[in-house]
Formats: structure tokens, C-alpha cells, sequence
């Protein structure tokens, strides 16, 4: 996800956003790249030229224009759900125009005693966004989240995120869900219980690191902190840990591969290409490990 790499991107309006965007393009060890709103549509068809010259593969995050407006496409109330899910259409049409093949989202905040409310609220949001995709020729995938610690997203454990992607492949084909390696400590569950639950399901991956075993830890929430940062749950053991069981999984597939990404967020005073460069080395030490 470049606008993690690079957090002055995620508003989707820093004067810098091209440039970040070409470190990646230019980098042959990555052939697909995460991408958020470009709010000026020349520089959105700037950077469509940019990964079509790259030949790269693109998925569209819709997460950071949820987060930075306060949108919930599972609010309780109609019209602020409808908002949440005008605002994703919006989305898609940028998915589209950067030539994306794929537009993730995440869920919204919930209350324990109105969770099956909110349950019925995404699964109408996620229905009108399939057909919508459908159209375009877009998958439509849901980000699996914390439920209880930083995000407090509905979706949400294993278990009940399975229950969701059920529901909506039962209608609609091009949905699938987004597992997190940097989440799975937050659910409170393992690589293993994680990736063999949404087994179905699964058509991305993200990799990372996160803070979260004492809220009195710097950095303590959902922040993407690099690996081999203080205190934080995963690194090369975790990492080689979440390779082994998508390889048991069957998830390498060098015919049609999956879509895997770094989240890494460098903290103020580190340089985005020196975490990059770590994150690489991470991965190449974990791969490694494997045989």
C-alpha cells in the first residue's frame, strides 16, 4: 500500500503523491501495487499512465476515504448508510479509471446489541457495490479488521467474516475477503485459525506488523509499524509462519497468483524507502525458511 508507505498520500491530495507512487513503479520486485483516491483527476490519469507504463497490477483501497470522512457502510441509520455507500461508488468509478481490477473496503463501527442491525446494513451496502462492480468488471473485497482494539469494525472475527462472505457469494461472484497478517493478533486468533476459517474466501493478502499486546506500548493500535519495531507481534518467525500455512493452503499459485502486499507505515523520523527496504529483507528471510 504506497499511501501507507508514504502517510502524506492517504488524503489522496499531497503534492507529492506521483513521485511516491513512481518509487514503486520503478521497483521490479513488486509487479502489483495498492492505490487510494487521487482527489485531482488529472493527477489520477497521471498516475493510470504511470502503472499501465509499469505493467503493473493494481488494487484500489477504499478504507482511507471511509476513515478520514467518518463514513459507516453499516450504520444503523438509512441516510448515513446511504452516504457511506454513495461515497464507494464514487470509489469504484476511480477503481475503474486507474484500472484497477479489484476495490477493497472495510466495515463500520457496531454496538454488541445492535450487531445483527448492522450485519443486515453491510450486507445491503456490499450487495449494491457487487452489482455496481459487476458492471465494471471489478472483484468487490472486504478487509478483515479489529473488533475491539483500534478500528472496532464489525467485520470482525473469522468466524462472522466468514458468515458475511457466505452471504454475499450466495447472490454475487466477485466478492471476496482481504486477510491481514498485521490484524490477526488484533482478532485475537492464529494464522492458522484465520486463513483455514475464510478459507473460500480469501482473494488478498496484506502483510505486516502492529502493536498490540499493551495498550501502554508506544504505538499500540492499528499503526502498521515496520517489522522489528519495539514490541511489536510480528516479524520474520510470524511471517514465515503465515507463508507456511497459506502454502499448506494452497494459496501459491504461480498460474494465477494472489494479490500480497506490504502495510508497512514508517513512524515520524523514518525514511518510507529505508522501511520498504527492510520489509523486503523481512520477506526474503521468511521465504526463505520455508524449505
Amino acid at each position: 500500500m504506497y499511501f501507507v508507505a508514504w502517510p502524506q498520500c492517504v488524503g489522496g491530495a499531497a503534492p507529492d503523491m506521483l513521485e511516491c507512487l513512481r518509487t514503486i513503479a520503478c521497483d521490479a520486485y513488486f509487479d502489483a501495487v495498492e492505490l487510494n483516491w487521487f482527489q485531482d483527476t488529472a493527477v489520477l490519469e497521471q498516475a493510470a499512465q504511470i502503472l499501465l507504463s509499469a505493467h503493473m497490477d493494481i488494487s484500489y483501497c477504499a478504507q482511507p476515504c471511509l476513515l478520514t470522512q467518518g463514513l459507516n457502510p453499516n450504520a444503523l441509520e438509512e441516510d448515513m448508510r446511504l452516504k457511506a455507500e454513495a461515497a464507494l461508488m464514487v470509489e469504484l468509478e476511480r477503481a475503474g479509471r486507474l484500472g484497477a481490477k479489484r476495490m477493497a473496503f472495510l466495515s463500520g463501527k457496531w454496538e454488541k446489541e445492535t450487531r445483527e442491525e448492522s450485519y443486515a446494513q453491510l450486507l445491503k451496502t456490499t450487495r449494491n457495490l457487487c452489482r455496481a462492480a459487476a458492471e465494471k468488471g471489478l472483484m468487490v473485497e472486504l478487509e478483515v479488521f479489529d473488533y475491539d482494539i483500534s478500528k472496532k469494525s464489525l467485520i470482525g472475527p473469522a468466524p462472522l467474516a466468514a458468515r458475511f462472505a457466505s452471504d454475499i457469494r450466495s447472490r454475487h461472484n466477485n466478492f471476496g475477503l482481504m486477510v491481514d497478517l498485521s490484524h490477526i493478533p488484533m482478532t485475537h486468533e492464529t494464522s492458522e485459525f484465520v486463513v483455514r476459517t475464510l478459507r473460500p474466501y480469501i482473494t488478498h493478502f496484506h502483510i505486516g506488523n502492529t502493536v498490540c499486546s499493551d495498550p501502554a506500548q508506544i504505538g499500540y493500535g492499528d499503526e502498521h509499524q515496520r517489522f522489528g519495531f519495539p514490541g511489536g507481534s510480528n516479524d520474520v518467525p510470524q511471517l514465515a509462519n503465515f507463508l507456511r500455512v497459506l502454502r499448506q493452503e494452497g494459496f501459491f499459485d504461480k498460474d494465477a497468483p494472489y494479490f500480497l502486499s506490504f502495510e508497512v507505515k514508517p513512524v515520524p523520523g523514518e525514511d518510507p524507502k529505508v522501511v520498504l527496504a527492510g520489509s523486503k529483507r523481512t520477506l526474503n528471510r521468511a521465504w526463505s525458511l520455508l524449505d
